[in-house]
């Protein structure tokens, strides 16, 4: 038992945020949006726009390419039931969402489903391709814990990709209370999205414009790149008492062997995360690299979320970490390391990777606001109360802010 960070009571990481904060659309202009950062124990209140001003001229920022599908299928049976179906995860492919979705015919994917109870037999929903109206079935094979085993089969020769973006909507979090809208199909996605495959976006990256990026270049601002698949548990309140009783959600994340190589030759200069699923991503690699040393051969790509919490595993630094996965893919000739991971970063955690993370203000009890306490301690406690008495917007489609750790 990891005492010292399981018996983490969530109820410590719990503030009243009023309704009204939560924002339900996105500015018209994503870099308007409020920039709260926080340096040296000092609170500045800016414009996203001004982020470059605020970071290192030899920074390498990280940022997130994964691309949300329009996850959520709406069925609805002849009796006139409505059934939403929720994709979380693929079936196929050994879980590679590249392969899975450019499936034809039919594929396997691992849902939610709201009216379950009604769904009984094979399920359709109907879609326009080229003027022709095609059909998606849909039908259960099996339960999977909360979620269901789903068969979906179409009647025309396109990948599952296709098939989403023409059938499916925009997969908003669930405490944005309205109907998706045409324009989320747009703003509920970042500027250099690119790998499809999640099912929320990384919402951090929303407040980048080309505007912005440009000035990160005229200030000799590097950009690097990875992959993860943001997946639905994301959103999920943490409803344990202790965090050593809730379980972490698992995310695919590739990360390339030249990012590796970059961040080799950052050395001691500054890395700065555009948000949670950045650092989750990157810090997972310190996991990766001790089961490699340790030779568990089984499991080297696949990390639990208290993993990282043994003893052992304190020591290994970021310079032996990414020496270790470079390493290992040139001996096995590799390009890029793919992974599970569960890794769940709490207060105490060691941060190898990162001197500052942007992230959007996330919700009480969260797993995102534990992340972001791993960061800058108690002191979130101060921001956030900040934030809500100037009126900052909060959650996905909320103002950004600019944390260094402590």
């Amino acid at each position: 038992m990891i005492t010292d960070y399981t018996d983490i009571r969530i109820s410590d990481y719990d503030y009243q945020l009023p309704e009204e904060q939560i924002a339900k659309y996105p500015l018209a202009e994503r870099d308007a949006s409020k920039l709260l950062i926080y340096k040296n124990n000092i609170i500045t209140d800016e414009q996203f726009s001004s982020l470059p001003s605020y970071l290192p001229n030899d920074t390498l920022l990280l940022i997130n390419n994964t691309k949300v599908i329009p996850a959520r299928i709406i069925f609805h049976k002849n009796t006139g039931a409505r059934i939403e179906v929720f994709c979380l995860e693929p079936l196929d492919g050994n879980g590679d969402y590249s392969i899975a979705l450019a499936l034809r015919k039919e594929c396997r994917w691992k849902c939610i489903a709201g009216n379950l109870k009604k769904w009984k037999g094979v399920i359709e929903a109907q879609f326009d391709h080229e003027g022709v109206t095609c059909i998606l079935y849909a039908e259960i094979e099996s339960r999977i814990d909360e979620a269901v085993s789903v068969r979906f089969r179409w009647d025309v020769d396109l990948d599952f990709a296709s098939v989403v973006e023409l059938v499916g909507k925009v997969p908003l979090p669930p405490y944005i209370k309205r109907e998706t809208e045409a324009s989320d199909k747009l703003r509920y996605q970042t500027v250099y999205a690119h790998y499809k495959g999640s099912v929320a976006a990384p919402t951090a990256g929303l407040h980048f414009t080309e505007s912005v990026f440009n000035k990160l270049k005229k200030n000799n601002i590097e950009i690097g790149e990875v992959t993860l698949h943001v997946g639905a548990g994301t959103f999920k309140p943490v409803s344990a008492e202790v965090i050593g009783d809730h379980v972490m959600h698992a995310e695919h994340v590739v990360v390339e062997k030249t990012l590796l190589e970059k961040m080799l030759n950052q050395g001691d200069k500054p890395m700065v995360a555009v948000g949670t699923t950045t650092v989750r991503s990157l810090e997972s690699l310190v996991q990766v690299a001790r089961k490699i040393l340790a030779n568990e051969v089984a499991d080297v790509f696949t990390i639990t979320q208290w993993d990282t919490y043994r003893g052992e595993n304190q020591d290994l630094g970021k310079k032996e970490t990414l020496e270790i996965l470079l390493d290992y893919l040139n001996r096995n000739n590799l390009t890029y390391i793919e992974a599970q991971t569960s890794l769940m970063i709490v207060p105490g955690y060691k941060i190898r990777f990162f001197d500052a993370i942007i992230t959007n203000f996330h919700q009480p009890k969260s797993t995102l606001l534990l992340l972001v306490s791993a960061f800058i301690g108690q002191d979130w406690k101060e921001l956030y109360t900040h934030a809500k008495s100037i009126n900052y917007r909060f959650l996905s489609y909320g103002d950004s802010s600019l944390l260094f750790r402590k």
